[in-house]
């Protein structure tokens, strides 16, 4: 499975805009509500292990899983490709640190709204990165679903006022967002590498970086690690479906479809993270919140809409 050609991508759009949800579409909404799944899942594990012990555990064992699929590089621009993956990785790691530690210093409200900016990021940064003005379909979209993701943010309450240092490291979790979409379609375009491949190197630079971190911030020590059921679950979860099958199904599919359509599609995120919340560790949700819920997936729906 490689990415497509400049060619072909160009031939095969607009069939893809006729469809209300293609298989392209329905495989980024299936990451959205496995990564809807992982803000219940990261709160149980990092409840029992320190911030970047998780992230480097977590990334370390899907590393290891994805390992043969490091043979995937033998492509004559091996070397392009892998220092293209490898800014991949880099940018995700950001992300996660961001987003981890943000989410510590924030409240989930906050987190969830704040993240949700890449809805309107990503237009802006596939213009700048990729020469692509936005339409004004998908700039509303973006904008709607922004307001969809502020009703559920504030639902309790609360005031922009409140910001402080972990809704900042959100925001620019957010952008990197944006700027991640941006690079996955042009480095999957630029060099075809197999999506599983990109995502095993990915995850190699993620878990280098961690255990760099690591031993910045806590020194070479290591916390005992948890035996609760629990905990192993959460992480079975996010190795196995948050990030071994969601990593490589937005690789596969954000080279294949435009970079503003998987961010709105990814942006219904929130909504997936509030029904699972209120399942898994039952939280309870306003009709405000439901009804930013709502706008998100109109948002979603109306950018993959079928086209006369």
């Amino acid at each position: 499975m490689t990415a497509p050609s400049i060619a072909a991508d160009t031939r095969t759009a607009p069939t893809r805009t006729r469809v209300l949800l293609g298989p392209i579409e329905a495989l980024l909404l299936l990451v959205a509500i496995v990564w809807g799944g992982s803000y219940s899942a990261a709160k149980i594990a990092t409840d029992q292990v320190p911030v970047l012990q998780f992230l480097l555990l977590r990334f370390g064992l899907t590393f290891l899983l994805l390992l043969p699929a490091l043979r995937g590089l033998a492509v004559a621009s091996w070397r392009s490709a892998l220092a293209g993956a490898s800014l991949l990785g880099a940018n995700l790691l950001a992300i996660f640190v961001c987003e981890t530690f943000g989410v510590s210093l924030t409240t989930a409200s906050n987190a969830a709204f704040l993240i949700s900016l890449c809805v309107a990021f990503t237009p802006l940064c596939e213009w700048w990165l990729l020469k692509v003005r936005p339409t004004g379909a998908v700039l509303a979209a973006a904008a709607l679903s922004l307001l969809g993701a502020g009703l559920l943010a504030f639902q309790h309450g609360g005031s922009v006022k409140a910001l402080a240092w972990g809704d900042a490291l959100m925001v620019l979790a957010a952008f990197l967002r944006g700027v991640m979409v941006c690079l996955t379609r042009r480095q999957g375009l630029l060099h075809g590498l197999p999506a599983l491949t990109m995502t095993a190197v990915q995850m190699g630079v993620m878990t280098l970086g961690a255990a760099l971190l690591m031993i910045t911030v806590h020194g070479p020590g290591w916390t005992p690690l948890p035996t609760s059921p629990s905990f192993w679950g959460a992480m079975a979860f996010l190795v196995l479906l948050c990030t071994l099958l969601a990593f490589f199904a937005q690789n596969y599919a954000a080279s294949r479809t435009s970079p503003s359509r998987v961010a709105l599609l990814m942006g219904s995120e929130p909504l997936w993270g509030a029904l699972i919340a209120v399942i898994w560790l039952g939280e309870r949700l306003t009709l405000q919140g439901w009804l930013g819920g709502l706008l998100i997936v109109a948002a979603a729906w109306w950018v993959t809409r079928p086209r006369p």
